[in-house]
């Protein structure tokens, strides 16, 4: 049950685009159309940058960064995950992968999904995923627990056998969306202060490496861990990977009240365009947009 003297995220919160700096834009543009099956939706040669999506909205923002090396031991982007509406999607998609060449990290059943894992040419982690239904979740099965999640061997044969019949799909489906963002931070009972009492996500697993809050029930919109270590800082001046993930609600008075929290715990904040960005305490940014 949800904490009443916490602050609380809407319900109708939903993902936005992940923010990256890549080190070569053109080379990553061609992964990401070929190999995630994304179309380029808008690109700014002067400034180096792209959009990328499947339908009507950003997925992906990337931001040229020349030389920028890749991620290393510091706080930041464990994997960003896109979410397909069905399994005949995912699979169309691990089509894609073995199509392009593009090698697979892991194949995870969790329960609540199943999720294929990779990284494009920058280190940047990606899991692909569809959802079970809510009624086939598993259940809790430790007090700190609202949801039961595990990891598990995916039935990647079964997986495939969905799309047997038929031909290849180049592009991902306009269902596509963020689902959620893992990150790396130096400490979960800091980064629990900031994600869940400031901001307001609700704890649904909390492993004492790792901890996974959301918004409305669901599984997970973040997840955090200390896997990197609890000394972990901020990334170096040219590091690619993450530069802001994004939560959208549906209005702007819930935007302000974020905000209010916000700063009110003392945190900076940065006007955005239809809402603001803050960091949490190793320097990662999140942006509270109205939609």
């Amino acid at each position: 049950m949800h904490d009443s003297a916490l602050p609380q995220l809407p319900r109708t919160l939903r993902l936005g685009p992940t923010h990256l700096t890549v080190s070569d834009l053109a080379g990553s543009l061609a992964f990401y159309e070929n190999a995630l099956g994304l179309k380029l939706r808008e690109r700014d040669g002067d400034a180096g940058t792209a959009s990328l999506g499947a339908g009507g909205e950003d997925l992906l923002v990337l931001v040229e960064g020349r030389g920028a090396s890749p991620a290393g031991r510091h706080a930041g982007l464990y994997h960003y995950a896109l979410l397909f509406g069905s399994r005949v999607e995912l699979a169309r998609a691990v089509r894609r992968l073995a199509t392009s060449g593009s090698r697979i990290e892991g194949a995870s059943d969790h329960g609540v999904s199943e999720a294929i894992y990779l990284r494009d040419g920058d280190d940047n982690g990606i899991e692909l995923y569809v959802d079970r239904p809510r009624d086939a979740w598993p259940a809790p099965v430790r007090p700190d627990e609202r949801v039961g999640m595990y990891t598990n061997r995916l039935d990647l044969k079964g997986l495939m056998a969905t799309v047997d019949d038929e031909d290849f799909h180049p592009q991902a489906g306009a269902g596509l969306r963020t689902g959620h963002l893992h990150l790396h931070v130096g400490d979960i009972e800091e980064g629990l202060a900031f994600y869940r009492d400031v901001l307001g996500f609700d704890v649904m697993v909390n492993l004492g490496s790792a901890a996974f809050v959301s918004a409305g029930g669901y599984h997970h919109h973040l997840g955090f861990n200390v896997w990197m270590g609890s000394d972990v800082g901020a990334p170096p001046p040219r590091t690619a990977g993450l530069r802001h993930w994004t939560v959208v609600l549906d209005a702007a008075q819930e935007v302000s009240d974020v905000r209010e929290r916000v700063s009110a715990a003392g945190y900076e904040v940065v006007d955005k365009d239809g809402g603001f960005l803050v960091r949490d305490p190793w320097g990662t940014g999140v942006a509270f947009l109205a939609d």
